[in-house]
């Protein structure tokens, strides 16, 4: 059992690094002296690259996509798709603690520029594209107002305990948002979703429209979808390909004041040296804690990636 032991502490750094090699295509903006950090602030490493007029090919109000970019394998209908309710995540639990860090951050600075002006004011929110979870703090960090969901499903709406309101709407036939009157949020999100807007320059259009001078437009996503509903494009492009291609919507929709793509999952945590074979005959508690730590390692960093890209108005 000891001669086990040992082969097994041996072999275990050899396997994280051709885990870390096999999941190393995920592009990440951040140094390797970063991911010691114990201290990490999201502020400081979480952007990969701020779009400039300059990386697109065409001025904004112009449009390159096709319908072919906007195909689907599935055009049916998005009303039968969604009819039944999914109570469930899209993304793991890692990529939504991700998520709900990012989200404080940056609503509490919106609050604090609200409430020096008006101290009862609170951030009011569309959850575009939303469902039974919004993924919103759930501390009192952030003050919110009104948090408004535009969703497909009934069921999950009313199932959504931090939405104020809902509508009820299919954004892919309807993109425009008329029910709301000019500048009316100070931040519109939308989850893992964005990838199946067919109509994508009328709804970013209509972000524009509503949001106040200020306010943030925050699309995120993963590497996960729904393969028959997502546009082909989307399917045909990697990571940075899908950041450039909804950098682009906001680009070519409207002039925004900045266009930013995120990384906000927290850097790899670094694997505890191994105990030497010695240490390990000495104390062979020594060798089964170090493998229990760095399994937990092993796991932390690994998992679904989370970008967002953040417009400001």
């Amino acid at each position: 059992n000891m001669f086990l032991l040992a082969v097994s502490l041996l072999l275990l750094p050899i396997k994280l690094e051709a885990f870390a090699f096999i999941t190393g295509s995920r592009i990440r903006s951040r140094s390797s002296s970063s991911s010691s950090s114990n201290n990490w602030s999201l502020a400081v490493q979480r952007q990969i690259c701020e779009f400039e007029a300059s990386d697109f090919a065409l001025p904004t109000g112009e449009w390159p996509y096709s319908d072919q970019d906007m195909g689907r394998l599935d055009a049916s209908k998005d009303t039968n798709f969604y009819d039944a309710p999914r109570f469930v995540t899209h993304i793991d639990d890692r990529a939504i603690s991700s998520l709900r860090d990012f989200y404080r951050e940056e609503m509490a600075a919106l609050a604090l520029q609200k409430q020096a002006k008006d101290k009862s004011s609170g951030v009011d929110i569309l959850d575009l594209c939303s469902s039974w979870i919004s993924h919103l703090p759930e501390d009192d960090v952030v003050p919110f107002g009104r948090v408004m969901g535009v969703g497909m499903n009934e069921e999950e709406l009313q199932a959504n305990p931090q939405l104020t309101e809902y509508f009820v709407q299919d954004l892919n036939d309807n993109p425009q948002l008329s029910q709301f009157e000019d500048q009316s949020f100070d931040v519109i999100c939308n989850v893992v979703s964005v990838d199946y807007l067919t109509r994508p320059r009328e709804t970013f259009q209509e972000m524009h429209r509503i949001l106040r001078p200020g306010g943030l437009a925050l699309m995120s996503f993963s590497n996960r979808c729904f393969p028959t509903k997502a546009v082909q494009m989307w399917l045909n492009a990697d990571d940075i390909g899908r950041m450039t291609i909804v950098g682009s919507y906001f680009h070519y929709s409207a002039s925004w004041s900045s266009i930013e793509a995120l990384d906000i999952i927290p850097p790899k945590m670094d694997t505890p040296k191994a105990p030497s074979i010695k240490d390990i005959f000495a104390n062979p508690a020594k060798g089964f804690a170090w493998m229990t730590t760095a399994s937990s390692v092993q796991k932390q960093n690994s998992g679904d990636p989370m970008y967002v890209v953040k417009a400001t108005k």
